[in-house]
Protein backbone atom coordinates (compact mmCIF):
# COMPACT_ATOMS: atom_id res chain seq x y z
CA UNK A 1 0.00 0.00 0.00
CA UNK A 2 1.09 3.72 -0.67
CA UNK A 3 0.79 6.61 1.72
CA UNK A 4 0.79 10.47 0.66
CA UNK A 5 2.65 12.10 3.79
CA UNK A 6 2.72 15.32 4.27
CA UNK A 7 5.51 15.52 7.16
CA UNK A 8 5.90 19.12 9.39
CA UNK A 9 8.62 20.76 9.69
CA UNK A 10 10.02 23.49 11.67
CA UNK A 11 13.25 24.71 13.08
CA UNK A 12 13.02 27.54 15.93
CA UNK A 13 16.36 28.94 15.11
CA UNK A 14 15.99 29.52 11.44
CA UNK A 15 12.35 29.41 10.34
CA UNK A 16 9.95 32.05 11.00
CA UNK A 17 6.83 29.54 10.37
CA UNK A 18 6.67 26.00 9.85
CA UNK A 19 6.25 24.07 6.65
CA UNK A 20 5.42 20.23 5.45
CA UNK A 21 7.24 18.22 3.20
CA UNK A 22 5.66 15.68 0.59
CA UNK A 23 6.64 11.76 0.42
CA UNK A 24 5.39 9.13 -1.48
CA UNK A 25 5.63 5.74 0.89
CA UNK A 26 5.23 2.26 -0.06
CA UNK A 27 4.52 0.01 3.01
CA UNK A 28 3.38 -2.74 4.87
CA UNK A 29 -0.23 -3.01 6.49
CA UNK A 30 1.62 -4.20 9.86
CA UNK A 31 3.98 -1.80 9.19
CA UNK A 32 3.85 0.78 12.46
CA UNK A 33 4.29 4.76 12.18
CA UNK A 34 7.15 4.50 14.01
CA UNK A 35 8.28 2.24 10.63
CA UNK A 36 7.10 5.63 8.43
CA UNK A 37 8.96 7.72 10.10
CA UNK A 38 12.26 5.93 10.57
CA UNK A 39 12.11 5.47 6.98
CA UNK A 40 11.58 8.76 5.97
CA UNK A 41 14.49 10.00 8.45
CA UNK A 42 16.45 7.37 6.56
CA UNK A 43 15.81 9.60 3.21
CA UNK A 44 16.17 13.27 5.04
CA UNK A 45 16.66 13.37 8.85
CA UNK A 46 14.39 15.33 10.77
CA UNK A 47 13.69 15.29 14.82
CA UNK A 48 11.72 12.98 17.02
CA UNK A 49 11.27 11.03 19.67
CA UNK A 50 12.44 7.47 18.54
CA UNK A 51 10.65 5.36 21.00
CA UNK A 52 7.68 2.75 21.44
CA UNK A 53 5.45 4.82 23.34
CA UNK A 54 5.48 7.94 21.94
CA UNK A 55 2.66 9.92 20.19
CA UNK A 56 2.50 12.08 17.19
CA UNK A 57 -0.92 13.73 15.28
CA UNK A 58 -2.20 12.40 12.32
CA UNK A 59 -4.98 14.38 10.45
CA UNK A 60 -6.06 16.12 13.63
CA UNK A 61 -5.98 13.09 15.99
CA UNK A 62 -3.12 11.91 18.73
CA UNK A 63 -2.07 8.14 17.94
CA UNK A 64 0.41 5.99 19.38
CA UNK A 65 3.47 5.46 17.49
CA UNK A 66 2.84 1.82 17.26
CA UNK A 67 -0.21 1.92 15.00
CA UNK A 68 -0.22 -0.05 11.99
CA UNK A 69 -0.31 1.13 8.67
CA UNK A 70 -3.75 -0.49 8.48
CA UNK A 71 -5.15 1.08 10.85
CA UNK A 72 -4.19 4.74 9.81
CA UNK A 73 -5.15 3.98 6.30
CA UNK A 74 -8.83 2.86 8.06
CA UNK A 75 -9.45 5.50 10.13
CA UNK A 76 -7.53 8.52 8.02
CA UNK A 77 -7.06 7.44 4.10
CA UNK A 78 -3.77 7.38 2.42
CA UNK A 79 -3.60 10.63 2.65
CA UNK A 80 -1.95 11.65 5.71
CA UNK A 81 -0.79 14.94 7.44
CA UNK A 82 1.84 13.94 10.55
CA UNK A 83 2.36 16.59 13.59
CA UNK A 84 4.15 17.07 16.65
CA UNK A 85 1.72 16.84 20.13
CA UNK A 86 1.58 20.76 19.71
CA UNK A 87 2.76 23.04 16.79
CA UNK A 88 2.56 26.01 18.77
CA UNK A 89 5.48 24.33 20.92
CA UNK A 90 7.50 22.93 18.71
CA UNK A 91 11.40 23.60 18.87
CA UNK A 92 12.75 21.53 16.02
CA UNK A 93 10.24 19.11 14.09
CA UNK A 94 8.75 17.06 16.65
CA UNK A 95 10.54 17.77 19.47
CA UNK A 96 8.55 20.07 21.33
CA UNK A 97 8.98 22.63 24.88
CA UNK A 98 7.07 20.68 27.39
CA UNK A 99 7.79 23.43 30.05
CA UNK A 100 4.20 24.37 29.80
CA UNK A 101 3.37 20.57 30.94
CA UNK A 102 6.09 20.12 33.44
CA UNK A 103 5.36 23.15 35.37
CA UNK A 104 1.49 22.71 35.87
CA UNK A 105 2.77 19.81 37.76
CA UNK A 106 3.62 22.63 40.80
CA UNK A 107 -0.43 23.46 40.86
CA UNK A 108 -0.52 20.30 43.51
CA UNK A 109 2.68 20.39 45.22
CA UNK A 110 0.99 20.86 48.42
CA UNK A 111 -0.10 17.25 48.59
CA UNK A 112 3.23 15.38 46.52
CA UNK A 113 6.52 16.62 48.09
CA UNK A 114 7.71 14.80 50.95
CA UNK A 115 9.16 17.86 53.31
CA UNK A 116 7.95 20.78 54.85
CA UNK A 117 9.09 23.49 52.68
CA UNK A 118 7.61 21.64 49.45
CA UNK A 119 10.74 21.71 47.75
CA UNK A 120 10.99 17.26 47.51
CA UNK A 121 8.55 16.24 44.75
CA UNK A 122 7.54 12.66 45.43
CA UNK A 123 9.13 10.73 42.73
CA UNK A 124 6.29 8.31 42.18
CA UNK A 125 3.82 10.74 41.98
CA UNK A 126 6.13 12.73 39.54
CA UNK A 127 6.07 9.73 37.38
CA UNK A 128 2.81 9.38 37.11
CA UNK A 129 2.07 12.58 36.44
CA UNK A 130 4.56 12.40 33.52
CA UNK A 131 2.82 9.10 32.01
CA UNK A 132 -0.62 11.59 31.62
CA UNK A 133 1.35 13.89 28.76
CA UNK A 134 -0.67 12.87 25.83
CA UNK A 135 -3.66 14.13 27.78
CA UNK A 136 -2.24 17.21 28.45
CA UNK A 137 -1.48 18.15 25.07
CA UNK A 138 -4.58 16.85 23.16
CA UNK A 139 -6.86 18.92 25.17
CA UNK A 140 -8.75 21.18 22.63
CA UNK A 141 -8.94 23.58 25.12
CA UNK A 142 -5.01 24.62 24.52
CA UNK A 143 -5.88 25.44 21.09
CA UNK A 144 -8.43 28.63 22.63
CA UNK A 145 -6.87 28.78 25.87
CA UNK A 146 -2.93 28.18 26.11
CA UNK A 147 -3.11 28.94 30.49
CA UNK A 148 -5.19 26.11 31.15
CA UNK A 149 -4.16 24.13 33.84
CA UNK A 150 -4.51 21.01 31.51
CA UNK A 151 -6.22 16.86 31.63
CA UNK A 152 -2.99 15.94 33.17
CA UNK A 153 -3.52 17.40 36.41
CA UNK A 154 -7.10 17.26 36.34
CA UNK A 155 -5.97 13.07 36.16
CA UNK A 156 -3.21 13.53 39.09
CA UNK A 157 -6.00 15.36 41.18
CA UNK A 158 -8.33 12.50 40.72
CA UNK A 159 -5.49 10.08 41.43
CA UNK A 160 -4.46 11.74 44.61
CA UNK A 161 -8.16 11.83 45.68
CA UNK A 162 -8.10 7.78 45.96
CA UNK A 163 -4.93 7.86 47.47
CA UNK A 164 -5.68 10.04 50.17
CA UNK A 165 -9.14 10.72 50.48
CA UNK A 166 -9.22 12.49 53.34
CA UNK A 167 -7.55 15.26 51.35
CA UNK A 168 -10.21 15.22 48.59
CA UNK A 169 -11.91 18.68 49.83
CA UNK A 170 -8.94 20.36 49.34
CA UNK A 171 -8.10 19.12 45.98
CA UNK A 172 -10.95 19.37 45.03
CA UNK A 173 -10.81 23.24 45.89
CA UNK A 174 -7.47 23.24 44.77
CA UNK A 175 -8.36 22.38 40.92
CA UNK A 176 -11.43 24.73 41.17
CA UNK A 177 -9.99 27.93 41.78
CA UNK A 178 -6.95 27.97 39.62
CA UNK A 179 -7.75 31.06 37.13
CA UNK A 180 -7.86 28.29 34.23
CA UNK A 181 -8.89 25.29 36.13
CA UNK A 182 -11.35 22.61 35.55
CA UNK A 183 -14.52 24.27 34.50
CA UNK A 184 -12.16 24.97 31.59
CA UNK A 185 -12.21 21.17 30.43
CA UNK A 186 -13.22 19.56 27.14
CA UNK A 187 -13.78 16.37 26.13
CA UNK A 188 -11.14 14.03 25.05
CA UNK A 189 -13.14 11.38 23.20
CA UNK A 190 -12.64 12.35 19.94
CA UNK A 191 -9.11 13.33 20.33
CA UNK A 192 -7.04 10.39 20.55
CA UNK A 193 -7.08 7.35 18.14
CA UNK A 194 -8.47 4.26 20.91
CA UNK A 195 -9.10 6.55 23.30
CA UNK A 196 -10.26 5.02 27.02
CA UNK A 197 -13.36 6.04 27.80
CA UNK A 198 -12.15 5.72 31.70
CA UNK A 199 -9.72 8.56 31.51
CA UNK A 200 -12.61 10.87 30.66
CA UNK A 201 -14.85 9.49 33.37
CA UNK A 202 -12.33 9.90 35.76
CA UNK A 203 -12.70 13.97 34.90
CA UNK A 204 -16.33 13.97 35.00
CA UNK A 205 -16.43 12.32 38.23
CA UNK A 206 -14.41 15.69 39.83
CA UNK A 207 -16.66 17.75 37.60
CA UNK A 208 -19.80 15.80 39.22
CA UNK A 209 -18.14 16.28 42.74
CA UNK A 210 -17.65 19.93 42.03
CA UNK A 211 -21.38 20.47 40.95
CA UNK A 212 -20.05 22.45 37.67
CA UNK A 213 -21.93 21.14 35.13
CA UNK A 214 -25.53 21.89 34.09
CA UNK A 215 -27.29 19.96 30.64
CA UNK A 216 -27.54 21.67 27.60
CA UNK A 217 -31.33 21.89 28.47
CA UNK A 218 -30.99 24.43 30.89
CA UNK A 219 -28.28 26.78 29.54
CA UNK A 220 -29.48 30.02 28.11
CA UNK A 221 -27.81 29.88 24.73
CA UNK A 222 -30.40 32.99 23.41
CA UNK A 223 -27.45 35.61 24.28
CA UNK A 224 -29.67 38.62 24.94
CA UNK A 225 -32.17 37.92 21.91
CA UNK A 226 -35.26 36.97 24.17
CA UNK A 227 -37.52 35.57 20.87
CA UNK A 228 -37.97 31.59 20.58
CA UNK A 229 -38.38 30.38 17.21
CA UNK A 230 -40.80 27.50 16.59
CA UNK A 231 -38.62 25.05 14.23
CA UNK A 232 -42.42 22.64 14.37
CA UNK A 233 -41.09 18.91 13.76
CA UNK A 234 -39.27 16.60 12.14
CA UNK A 235 -41.08 14.93 9.31
CA UNK A 236 -38.68 11.83 8.44
CA UNK A 237 -39.51 13.09 4.44
CA UNK A 238 -39.77 10.02 1.91
CA UNK A 239 -39.46 12.34 -0.54
CA UNK A 240 -37.05 15.24 -2.05
CA UNK A 241 -38.20 18.12 -4.38
CA UNK A 242 -35.03 19.77 -4.26
CA UNK A 243 -31.76 18.62 -3.65
CA UNK A 244 -28.79 20.56 -2.69
CA UNK A 245 -26.08 18.85 -4.95
CA UNK A 246 -24.52 22.46 -5.93
CA UNK A 247 -24.07 23.23 -1.82
CA UNK A 248 -21.58 22.45 0.56
CA UNK A 249 -22.77 21.55 3.94
CA UNK A 250 -21.51 21.23 7.55
CA UNK A 251 -23.35 18.86 10.05
CA UNK A 252 -23.23 19.27 13.65
CA UNK A 253 -24.49 15.96 14.23
CA UNK A 254 -25.41 15.37 18.07
CA UNK A 255 -28.35 13.64 17.62
CA UNK A 256 -27.37 10.22 16.49
CA UNK A 257 -30.98 9.59 14.41
CA UNK A 258 -30.82 7.69 11.57
CA UNK A 259 -34.25 9.60 9.32
CA UNK A 260 -31.83 13.25 9.87
CA UNK A 261 -28.76 11.14 8.53
CA UNK A 262 -30.60 9.87 5.86
CA UNK A 263 -32.11 13.47 4.92
CA UNK A 264 -28.53 14.45 4.80
CA UNK A 265 -27.48 11.71 2.07
CA UNK A 266 -30.46 12.35 -0.09
CA UNK A 267 -29.95 15.59 -0.63
CA UNK A 268 -26.74 15.29 -2.72
CA UNK A 269 -24.56 17.99 -1.28
CA UNK A 270 -21.28 18.19 -0.42
CA UNK A 271 -20.60 17.12 3.32
CA UNK A 272 -17.76 18.39 4.70
CA UNK A 273 -15.79 16.00 6.74
CA UNK A 274 -14.03 18.28 9.53
CA UNK A 275 -12.53 16.71 12.82
CA UNK A 276 -13.75 20.62 14.19
CA UNK A 277 -17.26 19.35 13.99
CA UNK A 278 -16.69 16.18 16.65
CA UNK A 279 -14.87 18.49 18.91
CA UNK A 280 -16.87 19.29 22.68
CA UNK A 281 -17.71 23.01 22.48
CA UNK A 282 -18.30 22.96 26.63
CA UNK A 283 -21.61 23.29 26.20
CA UNK A 284 -22.33 21.72 29.36
CA UNK A 285 -20.02 24.91 31.46
CA UNK A 286 -21.76 27.42 29.30
CA UNK A 287 -23.44 28.87 32.10
CA UNK A 288 -19.87 29.59 34.13
CA UNK A 289 -17.66 29.84 31.21
CA UNK A 290 -19.48 31.52 27.94
CA UNK A 291 -16.44 32.53 26.68
CA UNK A 292 -14.69 29.38 26.26
CA UNK A 293 -18.10 28.27 24.41
CA UNK A 294 -17.59 31.12 22.19
CA UNK A 295 -13.93 30.30 20.88
CA UNK A 296 -14.96 26.64 20.14
CA UNK A 297 -17.89 27.58 18.15
CA UNK A 298 -16.43 30.35 16.83
CA UNK A 299 -13.28 28.41 15.59
CA UNK A 300 -15.91 25.53 14.66
CA UNK A 301 -18.00 28.13 12.58
CA UNK A 302 -14.44 29.66 11.06
CA UNK A 303 -13.12 26.30 9.68
CA UNK A 304 -16.48 25.26 8.04
CA UNK A 305 -16.36 29.18 6.26
CA UNK A 306 -12.66 28.38 5.18
CA UNK A 307 -13.29 25.10 3.80
CA UNK A 308 -16.18 26.21 1.56
CA UNK A 309 -19.40 25.68 3.46
CA UNK A 310 -22.17 27.89 2.48
CA UNK A 311 -24.33 26.63 5.74
CA UNK A 312 -24.04 24.36 8.76
CA UNK A 313 -27.04 22.30 9.49
CA UNK A 314 -27.89 21.56 13.25
CA UNK A 315 -30.23 19.20 14.78
CA UNK A 316 -31.78 20.85 17.61
CA UNK A 317 -32.90 24.21 18.97
CA UNK A 318 -30.09 24.70 21.59
CA UNK A 319 -27.22 24.44 19.01
CA UNK A 320 -29.14 26.54 16.66
CA UNK A 321 -28.84 29.30 19.28
CA UNK A 322 -26.11 28.84 20.42
CA UNK A 323 -24.71 29.36 16.86
CA UNK A 324 -26.77 31.84 15.61
CA UNK A 325 -28.00 34.27 18.02
CA UNK A 326 -24.05 34.47 19.59
CA UNK A 327 -23.00 35.25 16.26
CA UNK A 328 -21.78 38.60 17.96
CA UNK A 329 -19.98 37.37 20.54
CA UNK A 330 -18.17 34.62 19.02
CA UNK A 331 -17.09 37.38 16.18
CA UNK A 332 -15.32 39.28 19.23
CA UNK A 333 -13.70 36.22 20.69
CA UNK A 334 -12.02 35.53 17.07
CA UNK A 335 -11.69 38.99 15.57
CA UNK A 336 -13.15 38.09 12.68
CA UNK A 337 -16.46 38.06 10.97
CA UNK A 338 -18.75 35.02 10.77
CA UNK A 339 -20.59 35.28 7.67
CA UNK A 340 -21.64 31.00 7.55
CA UNK A 341 -25.53 30.82 7.64
CA UNK A 342 -27.11 28.11 10.28
CA UNK A 343 -29.88 25.85 9.34
CA UNK A 344 -32.08 24.19 11.55
CA UNK A 345 -32.66 20.25 10.20
CA UNK A 346 -36.36 20.97 10.47
CA UNK A 347 -35.53 23.96 8.07
CA UNK A 348 -33.48 22.22 5.51
CA UNK A 349 -35.88 19.20 5.38
CA UNK A 350 -38.86 22.10 4.54
CA UNK A 351 -37.01 23.38 2.01
CA UNK A 352 -35.93 20.48 0.51
CA UNK A 353 -39.57 19.10 -0.12
CA UNK A 354 -40.32 22.79 -1.61
CA UNK A 355 -42.51 23.90 1.51
CA UNK A 356 -40.98 27.63 1.11
CA UNK A 357 -43.37 29.34 2.59
CA UNK A 358 -43.35 27.44 6.03
CA UNK A 359 -39.09 27.73 5.51
CA UNK A 360 -39.77 31.65 5.27
CA UNK A 361 -41.75 32.02 8.59
CA UNK A 362 -38.15 30.31 10.66
CA UNK A 363 -35.95 31.67 8.18
CA UNK A 364 -36.72 35.81 8.58
CA UNK A 365 -35.78 35.23 12.44
CA UNK A 366 -32.08 34.15 11.78
CA UNK A 367 -29.07 36.50 12.72
CA UNK A 368 -28.00 35.62 9.30
CA UNK A 369 -30.04 35.45 6.54
CA UNK A 370 -29.22 32.20 4.47
CA UNK A 371 -30.49 33.79 1.21
CA UNK A 372 -31.49 30.42 -0.08
CA UNK A 373 -34.81 30.70 -1.10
Amino acid sequence: MKLEISLFRFDCKSDYLPYYTKHFLNVEENNTLLTVLNKLNSEAEFSFENTQNSYFVVNGIYINVMTTCKQIKDNFGSDIKIEPLSIRRANKDFIINEDDFTSKLSILNKFITTDLLATHINKEIEKLYLSYKLYFYASNTLNVEHNYIGDAILLLASDLIERFPEKENEILYTIKECEYGIEFHTSLKNRILNFDQSIEDKIVNLRNKLNISKTVDKQNFKSSIAKTINFGTFKKAQDIKYDFKDFNLAYLKTEDTLDKSNLISKLKAKILNLPSLNQDLARDTFHLNPELTYKLTSTLMLDAYDSGADFIVVDNDQDFYLLDFNRKNMESVIGREINLPVLHINELENLAMGEHDLAKTTLKNHTLDPKII
